[in-house]
């Protein structure tokens, strides 16, 4: 579901909120005839598969993937015994893969960031029959649908799944300041996939958030969130700390974000289990390669010595693998994602159009080090 600070020229909150998409077009195809070889075309982008048929005939298939996203994308085909997938595909390249498939369905989606990729919606499901081929081709209303589903972050299948996860926060409590990312080296190749964004991550590369520049702090945070799919995900919690200046600062958390995110994945919302950020090909690269429990986009009610700030904060929370040392509280390592996932860390912004926050850099970054997480109670 990425970029969360200050990238000049743009503001603050429209680095963090703005659009991704790729326009769908495709002119309808008369059907294959019983014993033609399929042909199928495929669309990759964040994060989505588009096909442009889901039902075909059994025997020999041509996929012809384009990928149409701003980030490194694969193609994979799983079911029926069988699974095989292309290289990787750069952005604006096109691959082609022919299978021989038997009746039956299969996944089909991008297996890019050991599935992360498919974790943020990137997968849609192909029906092969046995005798003639059936439905119609082109970008049909039923497949539209579940091509939409897709974009949102669910399934056909996995819509009406919803999971719910506990988060507490524990251990020392630090508030990260802005300074160099500690990695530049590591993250410069990557930041080549980022285009018109390119230029905001390589000014936090010098004084972005994502430092080594913190100071022991107090406070506590716990919240539950929901992954309902997309729009419907939710989230209540409270977080209360006290800054280096001795601000005592308040956010109740209470709306999930689901508008547009750049390089974030599923548009905002909330997501569990994720492999991301760093050289994974998913989000920003100026956080070290983690895997979450939880990560999370939302809005809440922000106040400062119990005074109203905003009523309009964005917040970005995820809990993650261990990033950061004992004593120092530095990065500790660039892949940090075989790391147990206890490390806390909540991100705030001011609204769109709002002014910057009285704190350094006009953020606040806070992280608690040894958090944990459990399934809520029905």
């Amino acid at each position: 579901m990425t970029a969360m600070h200050a990238m000049p020229p743009r503001t603050v909150a429209a680095a963090l909120f703005a659009g991704l998409g790729f326009a769908v077009a495709a002119a309808p195809r008369a059907p294959a005839t019983p014993g033609q070889p399929g042909a199928v075309s495929a669309k990759l982008s964040e994060w989505k598969v588009e096909l442009s048929q889901h039902t075909v005939a059994a025997g020999p298939v041509t996929f012809t993937i384009a990928n149409g996203g701003s980030i490194p994308h694969a193609f994979e085909v799983e079911g029926q015994g069988l699974e095989q997938e292309t290289p990787v595909i750069q952005p604006g390249a096109t691959a082609t893969l022919t299978l021989t498939l038997k009746p039956g369905t299969y996944e089909v989606y991008c297996p890019v960031g050991e599935d992360s990729h498919k974790k943020l919606g990137m997968e849609t499901h192909l029906q092969v029959e046995g005798a003639t081929r059936s439905g119609s081709s082109g970008y049909s209303g039923s497949e539209m649908r579940a091509s939409n589903m897709s974009e949102m972050g669910e399934s056909p299948t996995s819509a009406a799944k919803v999971q719910a996860i506990r988060v507490t926060s524990g251990g020392p409590v630090i508030q990260i300041l802005p300074g160099p990312f500690p990695f530049p080296d590591s993250a410069a190749p990557i930041l080549k996939q980022f285009g018109d964004e390119k230029e905001g991550l390589e000014s936090q590369v010098k004084n972005g958030p994502y430092s080594n520049n913190v100071t022991p702090i107090s406070g506590s945070f716990a919240f539950t969130a929901w992954d309902k799919g997309a729009v419907r995900d939710s989230v209540d919690g409270v977080a209360e700390f006290a800054t280096q200046d001795g601000a005592r600062w308040k956010l109740v958390l209470d709306r999930v974000q689901t508008k547009d995110v750049p390089h974030h994945p599923r548009f905002g919302g909330v997501i569990l289990g994720l492999y991301y950020h760093g050289n994974t090909g998913v989000h920003t690269p100026l956080v070290p390669t983690i895997n979450s429990a939880v990560a999370l986009w939302g809005v809440g009610h922000l106040y400062k010595n119990d005074a109203l700030v905003t009523d309009n904060a964005m917040v970005h929370v995820m809990l993650l693998s261990r990033t950061r040392r004992d004593g120092d509280f530095a990065l500790a390592c660039w892949d940090c994602s075989k790391n147990k996932p206890e490390e806390l860390q909540l991100q705030i912004l001011p609204g769109p159009g709002e002014p910057k926050f009285d704190a350094p850099g006009g953020f606040l970054f806070v992280n608690w080090e040894k958090s944990g997480s459990k399934q809520p109670a029905n």
